[in-house]
Formats: C-alpha cells, sequence, structure tokens
C-alpha cells in the first residue's frame, strides 16, 4: 500500500491540516496518509508533555472524518529526538508491506538540504510537497521521486490558533467542529 507520512505537532491540527490531506489523498496515488504526531520536547517541563494526548486525540478526530486518513502514535516509541529519515526506517522495517512516502509543505521543502540525512529520504521514498504561500517549489529534474502537488493554499497556523485562544478569541471555521468543541471542553491553551 502507498502511505503518505504527514508529520507534525497538531498542536492543534486545524482545517488546513485536513483539506490538504484531503485533497492529497484525491489527486496522487497515496491510498493512506497517516497524520504522524510528533511527541513533545522531552526536555520541556512535564504538565506540556500531557498535551501529547490531547493532541493525538484532537488528530484523530480530525483523521477519522477523511476516509484513507490514520493519526499514528508510532514516533512516540522511537528514540528522541526522532527525525525523519529514522522514522521512515523504522515504519520500513515495521511495515515492510508498504511503501512510504512523504508530505511536506513548500516551506519545509527549502530547508529540506537541512535535514538529516536527506538525501537518504529523498533516494528511498517519494515526496509530495503541497504550497505554502511565500515559498516556490523548485525540484531539480533528476529528483523524480520528488512531486509538486497543486494544492489549496491554506494560511492557518497552530501557532495562530494557540494565540487567539489566549486572547479569548473566536477559532470556529480555523479548526473542525469536534477539535473545536474538545479545546473547548478541556479548556486547552486558555493560560498560553
Amino acid at each position: 500500500m502507498e502511505i503518505g507520512i504527514f508529520g507534525g505537532s497538531f498542536n492543534p491540527i486545524h482545517t488546513g491540516h485536513a483539506i490538504i490531506a484531503s485533497h492529497i489523498l484525491q489527486n496522487t496515488p497515496l491510498e493512506q496518509i497517516w497524520f504522524m504526531v510528533a511527541p513533545q520536547n522531552p526536555l520541556k517541563e512535564q504538565q506540556d508533555r500531557g498535551m501529547d494526548i490531547h493532541r493525538l486525540r484532537m488528530t484523530e478526530l480530525v483523521s477519522r472524518h477523511i476516509s484513507g486518513a490514520e493519526t499514528s502514535a508510532f514516533e512516540f516509541g522511537l528514540p528522541q529526538p526522532s527525525y525523519t529519515v529514522n522514522t521512515l526506517k523504522q515504519l520500513s522495517l515495521k511495515f515492510p508491506q508498504h511503501h512510504f512516502s512523504l508530505i511536506i509543505g513548500a516551506d519545509n521543502w527549502a530547508l529540506f538540504y537541512k535535514w538529516k540525512d536527506h538525501d537518504e529520504i529523498i533516494s528511498n521514498h517519494d515526496i509530495y510537497i503541497y504550497p505554502r504561500l511565500g515559498s516556490d517549489i523548485a525540484i531539480p529534474q533528476h529528483l523524480q521521486r520528488v512531486h509538486a502537488v497543486n494544492a489549496p493554499i491554506v494560511e492557518i497556523s497552530s501557532t495562530q490558533i494557540r494565540s487567539l485562544v489566549a486572547q479569548s478569541r473566536d477559532i470556529r471555521f480555523l479548526v473542525p467542529d469536534k477539535v473545536y468543541d474538545y479545546i473547548e471542553r478541556h479548556n486547552l491553551y486558555a493560560n498560553e
């Protein structure tokens, strides 16, 4: 099976993430997308690490409504820091029946040369790049496994959402309804 790994902190997952995942599933050869929730930095305070469960649950609330999407806590079981190259290696070892690709934004592609063992990722995995405002997608011709995806540009950020909640401002429509309800019910981000 062709599986795309869409990694991030998803703190919180928002409408932009859902739109990108849905678009990629419908417009690429990928059969599934796994939202790979990244663990919090292990050096952060214990109370911050308590957010891991909330981030996973919010991501699950979204992935279950996108046909072909799943939420994965796979990186939580890997040594930290978990570099993408190691995550992809471990996924390939654990699930040899699947082929794993990477889904990243154009902003990350612009810095991809700085990623740990980026050449190894390019050699062994397809990469699907979605557009981000202010970032061009320049793909050298010899990189046959790197693909630009003509997805909508959705400029929403988790940082912006946390800031709005802390200011008691409305985040409706920036996050899916179930995520909105979850944030309200658990009083997340109010004290940031």
